[in-house]
């Protein structure tokens, strides 16, 4: 199973990732329960499980496809006065010279560990 946030591959019988330590679980996206990797169908509700590829091909133009139910319901609960929150923050914008024309000729994971040095 790859790490949703390292991405570090780890073996599917693992609950967290070896090398940033983030739980391994994947869940239901009709009812928010764990599942299984390998599992065809939630064991609770009986909802279709995406592999992989699929989900990460996902359609992006259908939030509830990707949202975790627990936001969902959240936000659906809280709808007439959603909160935001009043922060001060300093934004930093920055031009690396000659960025664009390396990340056309490099991987992206290449790009994000020259950017991350």
């Amino acid at each position: 199973m790859k790490c949703p946030i390292c991405h570090a591959d780890n073996p599917d019988d693992k609950k967290f990732c070896r090398k940033c330590g983030e739980k391994l679980s994947l869940t239901c996206v009709k009812c928010g329960s764990d599942v299984l990797p390998g599992d065809a169908f939630c064991g609770d509700c009986g909802q279709k499980l995406q592999s992989a590829q699929e989900a990460a091909s996902g359609d992006y133009q259908n939030p509830s496809a990707y949202t975790p139910v627990d936001l969902v319901q959240k936000i659906l609960s809280g709808r007439k006065h959603i909160e935001g929150e009043r922060k001060l923050v300093t934004v930093f914008f920055a031009d690396v010279a000659g960025f664009t024309s390396m990340s056309e000729k490099n991987d992206p994971e290449d790009i994000r560990n020259i950017m991350d040095g």
